[in-house]
């Protein structure tokens, strides 16, 4: 209720607010916008009722502000290209921080001490192998197969102008032995295990398991990452393994079926073309490869938030990243071997 209080040359409106048993946000607002209307505080002033209300009433501003006032200066042609580009590098760094700190508290909540129920558990790393190493095989062993018949196929096609058809071999070899077997397994593995580790951990995140696990004492990564760690770096360079195997037997069928070179050529050639620094060159990048990919999936995964859209965002970012990685680490390998001449 609205009183004016005084003479007309200084009228003062006063408000009581004796008679008022409730008041939200919204009805302490009217009171302000009429207050704004009659002139302020200065000439309005608040009587009665509760003081948590009265204190409502006069913390509210005297009007809002323009949204468009706090989208600071207009953004010039130089801030729109550069501000995603300086958004990317410190995404960057972030997640370069957050892998060392995965690498870090892996290796100390792993607790490697004989006889400590908080320690290393095998059981865990042989799940985590069969799951990202055993049941790997069938896919890994298909594709490597289909990957080294088509180069194969493709090489003898190409070097039969020449009359080289038998260096196809020397070409599926050293390729496939240095190169294409452990870069398509990693990337397989990422699309696969990857993606896998990144689910579970972002679930245990979404459903507050890992706060729980802290909550305990206990070490999340120690308990979740590590093992996976351990796995993937024991399992990639076997798969690797495989994936040579099984590439050379697809480009043997397929070179004796084109270019009539029978089993015992291919393998005599074979020997003669490859080399135990070959073989090295490959497998030496598989563990690199499988810790990158379970850093990465590791990563993402401990950035889930607590929807499926945020689960369903990080694993994608985490198969994309893994790839890249993976396909980053190959070349700088490819650049270490040229410049050492291996």
């Amino acid at each position: 209720m609205a009183k004016p209080a005084g003479g007309p040359q200084g009228a003062q409106v006063r408000f009581d607010l004796s008679d008022i048993s409730a008041m939200d946000t919204a009805g302490a607002w009217i009171i302000r916008r009429f207050m704004t209307k009659l002139g302020g505080d200065e000439a309005v002033t608040l009587d009665g009722g509760n003081a948590g209300y009265l204190e409502l009433v006069k913390a509210l501003p005297a009007e809002l502000r323009d949204p468009q006032a706090d989208n600071g200066p207009p953004r010039t042609l130089a801030d729109r290209a550069f501000q995603p580009i300086g958004k990317a590098v410190l995404a960057m760094w972030d997640d370069t921080v957050a892998a060392m700190y995965i690498v870090g508290s892996a290796v100390r909540g792993a607790q490697l001490k004989v006889g400590r129920h908080s320690g290393l558990s095998p059981a865990a790393i042989v799940n985590q192998i069969d799951r990202m190493g055993v049941q790997a095989v069938p896919i890994v062993a298909l594709m490597s197969f289909l990957i080294g018949a088509i180069i194969a196929q493709q090489g003898a096609f190409q070097l039969r102008y020449f009359g080289a058809e038998l260096f196809v071999v020397d070409l599926v070899g050293i390729l496939q032995l240095r190169e294409i077997g452990v870069l398509l397994t990693a990337i397989m593995i990422a699309g696969r295990s990857g993606s896998a580790i990144t689910a579970e951990v972002g679930s245990m995140k979404m459903r507050e398991e890992i706060d729980a696990l802290k909550v305990m004492g206990l070490s999340p990564i120690g308990i979740l990452v590590f093992p996976r760690l351990v796995a993937l770096t024991i399992a990639l360079p076997l798969l690797t393994i495989i994936a040579n195997f099984a590439a050379l037997s697809g480009a043997a069928l397929v070179v004796n079926i084109y270019s009539g070179i029978t089993l015992d050529t291919f393998l005599a050639r074979l020997q003669e073309a490859v080399d135990f620094s070959s073989v090295l060159a490959g497998m030496i990048k598989a563990p690199f490869m499988a810790l990158i990919i379970g850093i990465v999936a590791s990563v993402e995964g401990m950035k889930v938030g607590g929807s499926a859209e945020s689960l369903g965002k990080h694993v994608t970012q985490s198969v994309v990243k893994s790839i890249f990685v993976v396909i980053l680490i190959d070349a700088l390998f490819a650049i270490f071997y040229s410049a050492i001449n291996f």
